[in-house]
């Protein structure tokens, strides 16, 4: 669980930290009618990518500051219940993660570079979490649609354990299922609260270190 703690305090504990109380949802086959309603971006003719990284909160605001992605929605998908909410997820028993829906526009970024952002937005070797969110509801999950998403990420998988050591990326592949729309008040949390403990302590340092990385693929006025 994400704990809203004075920001002194998570500084200096960070390690003891976790990405606030969460609550419904609705199941894959209605998302889109769900996620339109809670955007007022027009998806007609966008591409949707899923992924899971830790925080949604962290992972949703990565996405949104990257050139050709329109709209990413927090909310739960891999495991195995119906109608998950964040107090349902963190106990670790429904088997979701904490994951993002990206609206993207396939014309000015590929899935393949989608998939670059989520292993260059992480710690690759991380099992059960991202930094100090621990738990199974923060595990790594990489999602594909079709054989081809599933080729890229496997592809790009070999070439990080090559990098590394054998068969250290402790990101899941997994096809995807559903995706279960968040609480509203997770949704674009970052932007909204930046002055939040754990946003000042953990989102933030994190997306800065993602696009120091890649400035080239950071929209204008991000930074």
């Amino acid at each position: 669980m994400k704990y809203i703690i004075p920001f002194s305090i998570l500084f200096i504990s960070s390690i003891f930290l976790s990405c606030t109380p969460k609550s419904g949802t609705v199941d894959g086959s209605a998302a889109k009618a769900i996620n339109v309603a809670k955007t007022s971006v027009n998806t007609e003719g966008l591409s949707k990518a899923y992924f899971a990284s830790g925080c949604f909160w962290c992972v949703e605001a990565i996405y949104e500051s990257v050139k050709g992605v329109e709209e990413s929605i927090s909310g739960y998908a891999g495991g195995h219940t119906s109608n998950p909410t964040y107090e349902s997820s963190n106990t670790g028993r429904t088997g979701h993660a904490e994951a993002v829906e990206i609206y993207y526009d396939p014309a000015i970024v590929s899935f393949a570079t989608l998939v670059d952002v989520y292993f260059g937005s992480q710690d690759v070797t991380q099992v059960n979490g991202q930094g100090p969110d621990r738990g199974s509801q923060y595990r790594s999950i990489i999602f594909y649609q079709n054989k081809e998403e599933k080729k890229i990420i496997q592809e790009k998988i070999a070439v990080l354990n090559k990098k590394i050591a054998p068969d250290k990326v402790a990101a899941e592949v997994k096809f995807f299922d559903k995706f279960w729309v968040g609480e509203d008040y997770h949704q674009n949390y970052e932007k909204l609260h930046p002055n939040q403990g754990y946003i000042r302590a953990v989102s933030v340092p994190r997306l800065n270190r993602f696009q120091a990385k890649f400035p080239e693929l950071i929209k204008t006025g991000e930074h």
